[in-house]
Order: C-alpha cells, then structure tokens, then sequence
C-alpha cells in the first residue's frame, strides 16, 4: 500500500507551474497553473478580499518509481470569509447560522475562484490510489476545519464523475443549471438558424439586424493580437457592469494583463466598434473544444448589443473554428430562446455541525425536485424545430 503525505500550502507557486500543470493539464483554462497563480499574483485571491490559498499538495513518502516525480495530487482550497464570487449560492446557510449564534464563515472552498466553469477539481496521479488519496484529503480537510473553526468544505462545480466520488466519501450532493450552446456540425451561422422554428430564426435576425442598423461593427482579436489598449478598454467597460449594480469587479487590470502574457492561446476579444469608437468588449476564453463567455462591459448601452457581443459572435466564433460547446456562464433564461440548453451542474458539501448538516441535506433533497422541475421546463421552451418521431 502507497503512503502519502498531505502538506497545506500558501500560494501555488510552491508547487510550481511544471508540477501542477503535469497533474491538472492546460486544457481547461481555469485550473492551469498560470490563471490560479495570476490570481494569487495580482492580489486577486489573497486574504484581504477573502480568498485565503491553502491549496492541498499530496505527495509519496518515498519517490514515485512512476518517472513524474513524487507529486500523487493536488487540489485548490481557500478560506473564505465571505460567499463572494463563487456561483453556488449558500447566503441562506449563513443566515442560518447566524441566526443560531453561530458563525458559518470562514468556511473551505475548492474552486476556480470567480468562475462558474464546470471541471476537474482534484487532480491525482493516475499511478497513485485514487480511494486512498480522496479519503486522505477530505479526512485532513477535516481536522483543517476544526483547528481554524472553519463551518464546512464545499467544492464546486466538479465533474459528475467526481462529484459521485465525493458523495462516496460522504459528502451532500446539489445540483443546479446552466445553459450550453452545442455545435452540432453547423457549416455557418445560418445553419443554425434553420435549425430553429420560424419565430425565433426570426427574432434573432431582426436582433441582429437592430445591431448593424445602429452602426456597430465588431472585430476578433486573438489573445497574443490584444493591444495594451485594447486590454485597458476592456477593463473600464468589465468595471462598469459591476459599478451599475453598486460594487467592484472582482479582478483587476494587471490579472488581465498577466494571463495575456501567459496563456494568451486561450483568450480572444471581441470589441463592438461604433463610430469609430470602441462601446464594449467581451473576453473569451477557449481550449480545443469549447468556448467560455466570461467577462464584458460596455460604455453604453445599445439595444441588444449584450446578445450580440456575448452570445452571437460567440456562437459565430465556434462554428467558423469548429468548437464543440460554449460554457457562457452562470443562470440567464433569456439563453434558451437563442439555443443554450440547460444543464445540470454538482457541487459537494460537507458540514462540521451535525445538526445543521441534517437539515442542509434535506434542504438539498427537496431542492434537486425544484432544479429538475426546472430544467424540464426550460428543455421545453427550446426554440429548435419539432423532430416528427
């Protein structure tokens, strides 16, 4: 039997970008090694704004005979002191805590911090054994939580393979939705849209008609092409869409600029142009196969110039490059009628206090009824032709 030893760690950077990336890959954008330690870099997730690294290195006692090192997992984890920026909405669980004279915060989260992006979220040795390492990990996490009086562990958005090995071990199951676009072999945009009942081809082209009616033009920029004033716009229009609603957006200009150094394979900017001015800007990021709508802003708004920026170029963009799926983000029934299918995303939970950790689960039983109901009521507003079976 393998021995193991789990160390907690304060930035990323100890285990350095060869041996993280060896374990979690590049190809989803939010778990490389580049994106987190931007993250951590640029004060982005630090204790100050309530995302305390204390990511999980497991390594064998002896060196690994498996040629890769003695690196057997690792794993983000942050304490957080806050719900901020997590997409998983546990605000009620707080207040119940509160309520009860109890503190909920700080509480563990393992993520992507700030996105809602579906993904592996612990990453082990294929040579290493999987049961013994999960099991070593959430027992350690475990007694984490009881030396820094952390409430709970929560990990989001994990593959639904991991998200049954978590359930396994004992922790609770949620469920929600998102809503996915899929190219299903498209040619061109107009294929999709014959793909769509005559009402909503309809209305998309009229939407999109608004737009260049309007004067807007807009313009692709691969990562490695974005100008340091492109990246400046960009960023006053990202800030806006937080500053209208009364706060801040949770990254800042040198993240942005870093990842452009870094990674710059898997972001694309799309500005819309008006009047020879640039009015908004949406940034993307990619990997071989899917497509992820994350950040936009604009300086003004335009009549449907948020689906035009953020959805249809997107979808343009995926068909043109063919991509396989666009991952546009958190919540928005207004996706359906332009074709983004709902999904359903898991989260895991675990909960130190047994009693609030009863009624967490059944909370969480009565609301995968809802979130089903729901899902099957938006596959039902689809906008895609009626297939005759």
């Amino acid at each position: 039997m393998q021995e193991y030893e789990l160390t907690f760690i304060d930035s990323i950077s100890e285990i350095g970008a060869k041996d993280w990336n060896l374990l979690s890959g590049t190809e989803n954008p939010f778990t490389r090694y580049e994106f987190l330690y931007a993250l951590e870099a640029t004060g982005c997730t630090i204790p100050e704004t309530g995302w305390q690294p204390m990511h999980v290195w497991v390594r064998w006692r002896e060196e690994s005979r498996s040629g890769i090192g003695n690196t057997a997992a690792v794993m983000t984890l942050y304490l957080k002191t806050n719900s901020w920026g997590e997409y998983v909405f546990d605000w009620s669980w707080a207040n119940a805590y509160e309520s009860h004279g109890l503190s909920y915060y700080p509480k563990f989260v393992t993520a992507a911090p700030f996105t809602p992006s579906i993904g592996q979220r612990v990453f082990i040795c294929p040579t290493a054994n999987r049961c013994s390492v999960l099991k070593l990990i959430r027992d350690k996490i475990r007694d984490k939580a009881e030396s820094h009086e952390a409430s709970s562990w929560h990990i989001l958005f994990p593959l639904e393979e991991e998200h049954k090995e978590l359930v396994q071990l004992g922790m609770h199951a949620r469920i929600g939705t998102q809503f996915h676009w899929y190219n299903k072999d498209y040619d061109s945009y107009s294929d999709f849209l014959e793909a769509l009942n005559s009402r909503k081809r309809k209305t998309i082209r009229k939407e999109r008609q608004e737009v260049k009616n309007q004067g807007i033009t807009f313009r692709v920029t691969e990562g490695a092409e974005i100008s340091l004033q492109q990246w400046s716009d960009f960023y006053l229009f990202y800030q806006s869409t937080y500053l209208m609603r009364g706060m801040q957006g949770y990254l800042d200009q040198e993240f942005f600029l870093s990842i452009s150094e870094s990674m710059p394979e898997q972001l694309f900017l799309v500005n819309a142009i008006q009047d020879d001015h640039e009015i908004a800007a949406a940034l993307f990021f990619k990997n071989r196969e899917k497509l992820f709508g994350r950040y936009w802003g604009c300086r003004a708004e335009r009549q449907f110039l948020h689906f035009e920026t953020c959805f249809y170029q997107g979808q343009e963009y995926i068909i043109r490059n063919k991509l396989k799926s666009f991952d546009s983000g958190a919540q928005g029934e207004h996706k359906i009628q332009r074709g983004f299918e709902p999904i359903l995303t898991f989260s895991n939970h675990w909960i130190a206090n047994r009693q609030f950790s009863d009624a967490i689960k059944q909370f969480l039983i009565e609301e995968r009824l809802h979130i089903n109901r729901y899902r099957a009521e938006a596959e039902s507003l689809l906008p895609f032709k009626k297939v005759n079976r």
